[in-house]
């Protein structure tokens, strides 16, 4: 690959022959990651003349309406949450003996998405390792979300990265299970102390690695001697503690709290105090705060949500270089929001993974059970006929069906009948309420 500077704009612009900037990053290390580094001008304080150039100046120039957009993120943590007063007392109880170094109640914290769950927990433990520091309580405190592949895919790399916070140096794979596990509770034990792990998106957790990994780690106790472990374990899933192993369940859940949706006026709380410390003076306009709750409280309570749709609306406000935030840009950001990644997936499809994808929505409309490839398969040769598209062979719609799984828009999984063979079992991943939606565009996609 030939990189080369610009005749015109010598030292400004740095130009990649033959590859895009993407291929070149993709390809440039074993990781496919590149740093890109700033032009090495001889003159620093040039001033740039390139339209762009001129864009990020004026954009630097300009006054932001943001007094503090971080706090309107997911990953912020407010020194007070409204509305959860109840539950934060709850878990900070539950959690107080780990101060006398007595070991608390494991706890499983369940509720929909946005409604204050990890946020709640990680108050409490953030004021408790305050209160132990100062009374110079042995406390460590551990948060992993379950949903990171390279943390916890596997029952070996969750351990491992557990060990690696006590300074064990494990390697990311190599060892026995029953090895790393010996490497962790050496770590953890070698002094008296309690140690809380909370594992948010416990689900998924279960679901990609089993629930046996949740009765070791409850169990370790019986063979620790100075350190004692306590589970907390997050969940979107109301139903989730249900499928869990009996045993698990009843070590798991020795005390459960849940988080009821936020309701609009709640909404409208929760807003107006991060509005207040996110947007500088008279920015939001009269009407937007109570606007965005009522979409929000329309989608179950989501707080994550509103606080998305405010934050999406003050960035297109700037974008149009508005200085008020009025409610047309809560509008605006509804519609951006709104506009899903499976249906900009579903519209890119090849054709005749399109015609595929609508066999087995119509078939799931026809009956909520479970679709097998045979089914979709006379149902996609009709769709062909209609939309006058060549029919693949059966093994090749095999194939299309394994690329819409991969893409998560649905899930199929190989099953054994015996004598008659293998066949692929068929479930929705997305929607179910989104699928008449769906099939509608496809066919207008596909002139059926």
């Amino acid at each position: 690959m030939v990189i080369k500077k610009s005749e015109k704009k010598k030292n400004k612009i740095k130009l990649i022959e033959d590859k895009s900037l993407k291929d070149y990053v993709k390809n440039t290390s074993e990781e496919g990651i590149h740093k890109i580094e700033e032009d090495s001008g001889e003159d620093d304080k040039s001033i740039a003349t390139d339209e762009i150039d001129g864009f990020f100046e004026d954009f630097l120039t300009k006054e932001s309406i943001f007094k503090d957009k971080q706090v309107l993120q997911v990953s912020y943590t407010p020194d007070t949450i409204p509305h959860r007063e109840k539950q934060i007392k709850e878990i900070a109880s539950i959690l107080a003996p780990s101060l006398r170094n007595e070991k608390p109640s494991n706890i499983f914290l369940y509720g929909k998405t946005g409604t204050g769950k990890t946020l709640s927990v990680l108050h409490v433990v953030k004021k408790l390792k305050n209160v132990a520091k100062l009374k110079k309580v042995e406390l460590s405190v551990f948060y992993l979300n379950c949903k990171l592949k390279r943390v916890a895919d596997t029952e070996y790399r969750l351990v491992a990265a557990l060990a690696r916070e006590f300074g064990e140096d494990v390697p990311f794979t190599g060892l026995p299970t029953d090895e790393i596990y010996r490497v962790f509770v050496k770590s953890i034990d070698s002094k008296r102390r309690n140690l809380i792990i909370v594992l948010d998106e416990i689900d998924q957790l279960v679901k990609k690695i089993g629930d046996e990994i949740l009765y070791t780690l409850t169990r370790l106790n019986s063979e620790l001697k100075q350190t004692k472990i306590t589970i907390v374990g997050i969940s979107n899933d109301l139903q989730f503690a249900n499928y869990l192993d009996p045993r698990v369940k009843s070590s798991l859940t020795e005390e459960d709290i849940n988080f009821p949706s936020y309701n609009a006026l709640q909404l409208q709380d929760i807003l107006s105090q991060r509005a207040n410390e996110a947007f500088n003076e008279n920015v939001v306009c009269e009407g937007v705060i109570s606007k965005c709750a009522a979409y929000a409280a329309r989608e179950h309570g989501d707080a994550r949500r509103a606080l998305d749709l405010l934050r999406v609306a003050g960035e297109l406000t700037e974008r149009e270089n508005n200085e008020k935030l009025s409610i047309k840009f809560i509008d605006s950001a509804e519609e951006k929001i709104e506009r899903d990644l499976i249906y900009d997936a579903i519209k890119t499809l090849p054709k005749q993974s399109q015609v595929a994808l609508l066999s087995i929505f119509e078939l799931h409309v026809k009956s909520t059970e479970k679709v097998l490839t045979g089914e979709v398969y006379e149902k996609y040769r009709s769709l062909c006929s209609s939309c006058g598209l060549k029919m693949l062979t059966q093994r090749r719609l095999s194939d299309l069906i394994s690329e819409l799984d991969l893409l998560g828009i649905i899930n199929a999984r190989v099953i054994s009948k015996g004598r008659y063979g293998r066949t692929r079992e068929i479930k929705l991943a997305v929607p179910v309420t989104n699928v008449n939606i769906l099939s509608k565009e496809l066919k207008t996609w596909l002139g059926i």
